[in-house]
């Protein structure tokens, strides 16, 4: 027998044991059909499933599944076709989870699909592995090989994300831009002596705002007479 392989042994149609040695055995000829299945490690890659996430997005996903055969018996005598049923479970595990979790994460410390591959390959192998005990298969390692947007909804999702890549580098800059401001005032105030109304100090302050958070550069216009 070649390595990595256990072949089951039936005596008169009952199952009597699994052999796992390798090289040349003798066995009782009543033993009869000796059927070799491979221990061998696989893998596994599911087509890109369509499915609908948990906020009802639809996406597109598909995953790795590495995996083996633990009990050589069960995978014989338990399904009908092992290798079948791992790419049929396997698949159905994948549309479960992924309608269990939204793509992109809403809130703080939620999972998601796209910025928690660790977590969610974690809880894919649990999810395969459930389905696929009764028929002596170990999940080694699963994760999410493709995960993107469906093709009618990837392009509104992807102005979606760049409307909020610009608007959080917007919030970046007027914070800073607040607080430069602040800090050349309180330093013309302290050190400098300059004495500000209500109304220069407004002037000073949005115009020192345009300046910082401006795209483009400022042209500078020198007022010769006075500031009323």
């Amino acid at each position: 027998m070649a390595p990595n392989q256990g072949k089951i042994l039936q005596l008169f149609g009952k199952y009597v044991g699994t052999e796992h040695t390798t090289g040349l055995r003798w066995a009782n000829p009543f033993y009869y059909p000796k059927r070799a299945i491979s221990l061998r490690i696989r893998n596994f890659e599911s087509s890109k499933l369509k499915v609908n996430d948990a906020s009802g997005n639809p996406i597109e996903i598909a995953a790795v599944i590495v995996w083996k055969v633990v009990d050589s018996a069960e995978a014989f005598f338990e399904v009908d076709d092992y290798e079948s049923f791992v790419t049929i479970q396997s698949e159905s595990a994948l549309r479960n989870l992924a309608n269990l979790y939204p793509y992109e994460a809403h809130q703080e410390g939620e999972i998601s699909l796209r910025s928690d591959p660790l977590e969610i390959a974690a809880k894919l192998q649990v999810e395969v592995q459930e389905r696929l005990q009764k028929a002596g298969v170990a999940v080694i390692e699963a994760r999410i090989s493709h995960l993107a947007y469906a093709q009618e909804i990837a392009q509104a999702m992807l102005r979606k994300q760049q409307a909020g890549a610009v608007l959080a580098a917007r919030q970046l800059i007027v914070s800073g831009a607040v607080e430069i401001v602040t800090e050349a005032l309180t330093t013309l105030t302290r050190d400098h002596h300059f004495e500000l109304d209500d109304e220069r100090r407004a002037s000073m302050v949005s115009n020192l705002l345009v300046v910082i958070c401006s795209e483009q550069h400022t042209q500078p216009v020198i007022n010769a007479g006075s500031l009323y």
